[in-house]
């Protein structure tokens, strides 16, 4: 049976330290029938010129620059645009993925006849050492992650024959949950692969490291995607999600201790 093509999201900003790992873990996929699709949001550190050298090395690999910065909203939705595969999938420049990941989660799609997949994954410090896993659910439902996000957008990925395309909300963050939100409003539940497939880089001065801020992003994504009001927002932020997530990362703590061994052997 013929390869379905996936295409790889991929924005960029300033991504020069790192984004050649994320590029090299996509191109080392078992999986051979992919494209890689990368929008650069105006990066001045040199991350042009590492992306445009591999796109003129494989064929398989687009790139785009925007003339303007427009956050990550902005430049995933020109990678969604210009995707011509069945399957949308997600990497960030500084996140990586396993060799197997693409084989494995297509497979899994197409034999249980699934339009929205995820997967465990690991996490690792600045430098690239693993420090960490999530476990993820076997499956989530819409009211599931409306309650806290629970699938890694690394690892998420989506039949475009089940859920046509659809183009990002262009708040400057969490706009990637709004997404996973969305794509759930059309298909239903997602189905989880748990052995880990992916390697998420984690930041300690980034914004998404530290949840607190994030929650005016959190309450602005129960506007968009559902059109609550603010109160509305804020009600169901802090009587559904905050406990949720809280369990959640009490969960992740256990889990980390219990699994250990697999990064620190």
């Amino acid at each position: 049976m013929e390869e379905a093509l996936v295409s790889v999201i991929m924005p960029s900003y300033n991504g020069a330290k790192y984004i050649a790992e994320s590029i090299d873990s996509i191109i080392s996929q078992t999986y051979r029938n992919w494209e890689l699709i990368i929008t650069d949001d105006c990066s001045s550190d040199g991350t042009q010129d590492i992306i445009k050298g591999y796109a003129a090395r494989d064929e398989r690999i687009r790139v785009f620059c925007l003339e303007e910065n427009q956050g990550s909203g902005a430049t995933r939705n020109n990678c969604i645009e210009e995707a011509r595969g069945r399957y949308i999938a997600f990497c960030d420049s500084d996140d990586r993925w396993l060799p197997e990941k693409l084989e494995r989660q297509v497979a899994f799609m197409q034999e249980h006849n699934y339009a929205f997949a995820y997967a465990s994954y690991y996490t690792c410090d600045e430098e690239g050492t693993i420090n960490g896993i999530i476990i993820a659910p076997e499956k989530q439902s819409l009211t599931n992650t409306k309650r806290d996000d629970k699938i890694g957008f690394l690892t998420a990925i989506y039949d475009t024959k089940r859920c046509p395309k659809m183009l990002m909300p262009l708040q400057r963050k969490r706009q990637d949950w709004a997404y996973v939100l969305m794509i759930h409003q059309k298909v239903g539940n997602a189905y989880a692969i748990q052995e880990p497939l992916g390697i998420y880089r984690l930041h300690q001065n980034s914004i998404s490291h530290n949840k607190w801020s994030l929650v005016k992003y959190n309450a602005a994504v129960y506007q968009e995607v559902f059109g609550y009001n603010k109160l509305q927002a804020y009600s169901y932020l802090f009587v559904f999600f905050l406990p949720t997530y809280f369990s959640k990362r009490i969960r992740n703590k256990i889990l980390n201790r219990r699994y250990s061994y697999l990064w620190k052997k």
